[in-house]
């Protein structure tokens, strides 16, 4: 069986899977990292993109596990044992599968774990790349929604509260996490879409500053 048949085969089964997944982090997401992963990857030089697409499909494969005890776990070291077993399972190349095994090991922003290989800083930017412009500013308050948490609160607010709180907002995902991407993207054409895409989160949150507190 050819390449596109196997991963044609495993994305049904992917999806499955991500059926139980919260809408921060289901299938649509990992379709729009997909798309992010080939359009990066058609400006790098020497990627498998092999390699790459299914890194990319099995990225959040064990995003649900984690999200169901609040963090408890990582899902990227969870989902790397996850996906070496299912890509062994659907018979693709030992090679290829230790390389995608790394990829979705080290995608993670907030881990001890770096991306090294070309295809592993493809597969870590081209997720990033979902958390930052409107669509990170839409999964941002979709999260903080289902948390329960304000629709805007002050930057000591949100600086100051811990994460799955009340003050837990799309404010203060930007504020933590999102507008030091660009910082951490490991390729040039990631990290000039992300530049582009903060600017666009910031003018944004400055408007809801400026409706809601003057």
């Amino acid at each position: 069986m050819g390449f596109k048949k196997k991963f044609d085969k495993l994305s049904v089964k992917v999806r499955k899977i991500l059926s139980t997944s919260p809408r921060c982090h289901d299938w649509e997401h990992t379709l729009r990292v997909l798309h992010n992963a080939k359009m990066i990857a058609s400006n790098e030089k020497g990627a498998d993109k092999k390699v790459i697409e299914l890194g990319a499909l099995l990225h959040d494969i064990a995003r649900a596990d984690e999200m169901a005890i609040k963090g408890g776990i990582c899902h990227a070291k969870k989902g790397a044992e996850l996906a070496g077993k299912i890509l062994k399972d659907a018979d693709f190349d030992k090679n290829i599968c230790q390389k995608v095994v790394k990829c979705v090991r080290r995608h993670r922003f907030r881990s001890d774990q770096r991306p090294i290989s070309i295809e592993e800083k493809v597969v870590y930017d081209a997720d990033k790349l979902d958390s930052v412009g409107a669509v990170g500013l839409g999964r941002a308050f979709l999260f903080a929604g289902r948390e329960g948490a304000k629709v805007h609160n002050t930057k000591e607010e949100a600086t100051t509260s811990s994460a799955y709180s009340v003050n837990d907002t799309a404010y203060r995902e930007y504020l933590v996490k999102q507008r030091h991407i660009p910082d951490k993207m490991q390729t040039a054409t990631g990290r000039k879409i992300a530049l582009k895409r903060v600017k666009f989160m910031k003018d944004f949150f400055d408007k809801l500053d400026d409706e809601i507190y003057t």
